[in-house]
This record gives structure tokens, C-alpha cells and sequence, in this order.
């Protein structure tokens, strides 16, 4: 039996990540790992005068300096026998992993479940948000790489299949929506809010805040195990953000594996 089917029931609100130390600069859920037998975290920009950015697309640093990077990180979590990374879109595309080793950079799609130990599911973001599922009954995690659009076009509901259709239950599942940009930071137009199903400001735009939009949904589909970050990537100091950077910053990589 895996570690991942000893979790108990995680509470809902604010789960707070920490700082762990070592090269690689990044947070964790501490009780996610200590009570419940898996890695679930977030890279950070580390030294600003050599940032940590492990964005593959190559925009914002060579990509030879990239890979080290991610060689560095795969070295920090020992442990697991491949890391899965896909060519992001802000699609609603979400793959199962049952074996892999290496580092595999997979085709298009936004995210990844698993109920294999020793996967390490990744996506890359720079305010759009991670989302992490866990199901501590049948064992299975998942994660999604969130943006209005991914948000707008039901990739949250999208990972809940894919775990249900594996044998999850969606009361015993527990979701948290980690680093983004918060609602103060993020001012969007009138198309935004009608792909989300809001009401427009009259002025045509305004805030929306992509978490809670997350949290309802997972609400909405039966979900009440909800924990949103207590960071925000645009606002607060150490991560990268597309918004505040301009669209010419890096990425962080946000992490999801049962441990053995």
C-alpha cells in the first residue's frame, strides 16, 4: 500500500507553504508531505541576479541554462524516477501517467494524474494557478495548470474525471489552488468575464479572481475539501509573473507526486 492511502481528511481555507531549504529555491505543502506521503510544491524566482526560471520555451533564458535547471531540480527530489512536463496551451487536456523515467516533455495538454509513486506530474506558471487533487482513498493525485481560459473551459472539471474514471470519489477528494495571481492583481476585459459566466463592470473591466472562481467550481461539483495559497505571484516578492513582468518573465514549475 502507498503512502498516499494513509491521508487523512485535509481542512479547507488557507494551507500554508513553506520555504524549503537547499539550492533550489521553493515552497511546499509541509502537511501534505509529513501527513499524507506526498511532494506538492512550487519553484520560486530564488537569486534575482541569476533567477531560477525553468520556462522551456526559451523566451526568457537559454535554454541550455534552463535545462540545467531542471537537472537541479530533478536532483532536489530524489526519489522519483521521471518528472512529466506538456506543452502548455490553456487547454482543458489532462493525461494519465502510469510509467515513466527521465524527464519527459510531453505533447499538448495542461495536466496530469496519476496513482503511480515515484511520478512527479509538473506544469509551468507565472500567475496562472496550479491546482493540486488529491484522493486519499483510492490514492491518486492530479494537477492542472489554471489560466482564465483552462478556468473558463472547465479543466478543474476535466482532472475530476479523469480521477473518478480511475475509481476516485469526488467527496474524498481534496483540492488546493496554489501560487497565482490574486484578484487585486489581475484586471481583465468584459471577455474574460463572459467566458467565466460573470457580469461585466460597467466600465468594462475589472478584477477577477481566478482561485475563487476554482474554488467554486470545485464547490459546485461536490468538492468541500478547498484550500486556496497564501501568495500571490504578482504582488508578493520571489516569483515570476507574466503580468507584472510585462509577459517577458520566467516561469516557475509547480510539483505533484506520491512518495514512496
Amino acid at each position: 500500500m502507498s503512502a498516499c492511502r494513509r491521508w487523512g481528511r485535509a481542512s479547507s481555507g488557507r494551507m500554508v507553504e513553506v520555504a524549503i531549504d537547499g539550492p533550489v529555491p521553493r515552497l511546499e505543502l509541509a502537511d501534505w508531505r509529513d501527513q499524507f506521503g506526498i511532494l506538492a510544491g512550487i519553484t520560486r524566482r530564488g537569486d534575482p541576479r541569476s533567477p531560477f526560471d525553468l520556462g522551456l520555451g526559451g523566451t526568457s533564458s537559454p535554454v541550455g541554462g534552463v535545462l540545467g535547471r531542471w537537472r537541479a531540480f530533478r536532483s532536489s527530489v530524489p526519489g522519483f524516477s521521471g518528472v512529466v512536463v506538456s506543452h502548455q496551451v490553456h487547454g482543458t487536456v489532462v493525461s494519465w501517467r502510469e510509467s515513466l523515467f527521465g524527464m519527459v516533455i510531453a505533447g499538448d495538454g495542461d495536466g496530469h494524474a496519476t496513482a503511480t509513486p515515484g511520478i512527479l506530474l509538473a506544469v509551468t506558471a507565472a500567475d496562472c494557478v496550479p491546482v493540486y487533487f488529491a484522493d486519499p482513498v483510492a490514492g491518486q493525485v492530479a494537477l492542472v495548470h489554471a489560466g482564465w481560459r483552462g478556468t473558463a473551459a472547465g479543466i478543474l472539471g476535466q482532472a475530476l474525471a479523469m480521477l473518478t474514471a480511475h475509481g476516485s470519489r469526488v467527496e474524498n477528494v481534496s483540492i488546493h489552488c496554489g501560487v497565482g495571481i490574486c484578484g487585486r492583481c489581475y484586471e481583465v476585459g468584459s471577455e474574460v468575464f463572459a467566458a467565466l459566466g460573470l457580469q461585466a463592470p460597467q466600465a468594462g473591466k475589472g478584477p477577477v479572481d481566478l482561485r475563487r472562481e476554482l474554488s467554486e467550481q470545485a464547490r459546485r461539483q461536490g468538492v468541500d475539501k478547498v484550500s486556496t495559497s497564501q501568495f500571490c505571484s504578482a504582488h508578493d516578492p520571489g516569483f515570476f509573473s507574466h503580468r507584472a513582468g510585462g509577459g517577458a518573465d520566467g516561469r516557475m514549475v509547480a510539483y505533484l507526486g506520491i512518495m514512496f
